[in-house]
């Protein structure tokens, strides 16, 4: 899904390669099966980030098979780790024999089981933070998600704008779709109208939200 017009999502999708290697192996296998991974052009934006940030502690939230866990890897120094989290038995496996194929078992922590149970448990500070979950849940996460974030830590959350229905007022959007709709209003609200943040929204894939932290 692009919130773009068709030919200019589709020209700068063709501008833009997969990643290289087994991690390429792996990101086109995943599009090919339709498993839900990041888009290709939110993984070069995500790579922008990270090669300015340099982040050595990485929490993600969502692992899925584990391709944007071994995309970050890759930017990490020696000593960097990624904690991540996911629900799905079936991603988890999948996810471990990723791993072991990109030979990163070492730099990985996987904590299985729900992600709004997990966090407030969770301690440590991390510089980067990757959110690509439960839509509806992102408002819930964000209070533990900012506890977790050192402060100038960048914080990237992926499926924020809805297919764009977020910018349409409730009563148009279909009665199931309408929680969600309102809650990530509710974290669109929170995350541009905090003044201990520094926030940029950008319509590329289902939309992303990068979220700086300026001070506790």
């Amino acid at each position: 899904m692009s919130l773009v017009e068709n030919y200019l999502a589709e020209y700068i999708e063709d501008m833009q390669p997969l990643c290289k290697g087994k991690l390429g192996e792996i990101q086109a296998d995943a599009y090919e099966k339709g498993l839900p991974i990041i888009p290709n052009e939110v993984v070069k934006l995500m790579g922008f980030v990270l090669g300015i940030h340099k982040p050595v502690n990485v929490l993600e939230i969502g692992m899925a098979v584990g391709f944007s866990s071994g995309f970050i890897s890759e930017f990490l120094p020696e000593e960097g780790h990624i904690t991540t989290i996911d629900r799905y038995p079936m991603m988890i496996e999948q996810a471990k024999i990723n791993f072991r194929l990109l030979g990163i078992e070492d730099k990985v922590t996987i904590l299985e089981g729900d992600a709004n149970k997990i966090l407030p448990e969770l301690k440590g500070e991390f510089d980067f933070v990757f959110m690509d979950a439960a839509k509806g849940q992102y408002i819930y996460m964000l209070p533990h998600v900012l506890r977790l974030t050192r402060k100038g830590g960048v914080i990237m959350v992926d499926d924020v704008l809805q297919e764009g229905r977020v910018a349409q007022g409730y009563t148009e959007i279909p009665r199931r779709q309408r929680t969600i709709h309102k809650r990530l209003n509710e974290f669109l609200h929170e995350i541009t109208h905090n003044e201990k943040l520094r926030t940029s929204i950008l319509s590329i894939g289902d939309g992303v939200a990068l979220i700086e932290k300026l001070e506790d």
